[in-house]
């Protein structure tokens, strides 16, 4: 594996001007607690999302969305059934789909469905250290969606599961890092408030869904989908006076900093 080497905001401007001129629809399958977060994050940013559950039409929807999200953080067995039509429409037609899976490795539904997802190659999959670590077979420890492990722990295992299944692994945490079986970007900075906030990580993991459809190098793309989330998450701080402020604030920064790079 090469040495990691970090994002530059030269490259993220790029992407995002090509992101700008190519806004994509996004198929979001998941977790209730996040939808409405998850979808303005996303309008922030130009993207448009729709959350289409029902197992016919989400396979129906999928094969016409530029790209398809599955987050399992409130799986049900009915649902993964939705969420495997989707996935299995969205290979089909060759549309990419990202893969956040939400508390693997605590919980047996959820890593076993996960497992047999990787079967059909995310383009991306986006999870803490535990996570990846859980889902590339290691033994971990994790609270549910909280990481006990450092990203810099998982990058191994990142690139394990990249080489598995063709996909980018983005491993969120202080730094974060993201694997594609060989190569490895970093990208700094955001804000502990960040982690106060219910929903962030699976808004991050719509915003790797959104920048999958771009053409070009898939691991810059999604970089910077890690960059822009940092760098909001910053401009938000500064703003912000707690967690409930932090919220409007940041999806405003998503707004104006998409905007500014592309300017």
């Amino acid at each position: 594996m090469n040495q990691p080497q970090q994002l530059q905001a030269e490259q993220a401007a790029r992407v995002l001007t090509l992101f700008s001129q190519h806004p994509p629809l996004i198929h979001c399958m998941t977790n209730d607690v996040v939808q409405g977060f998850t979808a303005n994050v996303l309008l922030a940013v130009g993207a448009s999302p729709a959350m289409v559950i029902d197992q016919q039409e989400a396979a129906q929807f999928s094969a016409i969305a530029s790209g398809l999200l599955i987050n399992v953080g409130t799986l049900t067995r009915s649902r993964s059934a939705a969420m495997l039509a989707a996935v299995t429409a969205a290979t089909q037609q060759q549309r990419p789909w990202t893969l956040d899976p939400v508390a693997v490795g605590a919980l047996s539904l959820r890593s076993d469905f996960c497992q047999q997802l990787l079967a059909y190659h995310p383009a991306a999959i986006r999870g803490n250290a535990s996570e990846i670590m859980a889902l590339a077979g290691q033994t971990v420890s994790g609270r549910g969606v909280d990481s006990l492990h450092g990203s810099l722990q998982a990058v191994e295992a990142g690139h394990l599961l990249a080489r598995a299944t063709q996909a980018v692994v983005v491993i969120s945490g202080e730094q974060d890092y993201l694997c594609d079986g060989e190569n490895t970007l970093t990208v700094s900075g955001g804000d502990p408030l960040m982690t106060r906030v219910v929903g962030t990580g699976c808004a991050l993991s719509a915003l790797v869904a959104a920048f999958t459809t771009l053409a070009g190098s898939r691991l810059e793309n999604l970089a910077t989908a890690c960059w822009l989330f940092a760098r909001a998450g910053e401009q938000a701080r500064r703003q912000a006076a707690g967690p409930g402020s932090f919220r409007s604030h940041f999806i405003d920064a998503l707004w104006q900093l998409s905007a500014q790079e592309v300017r």
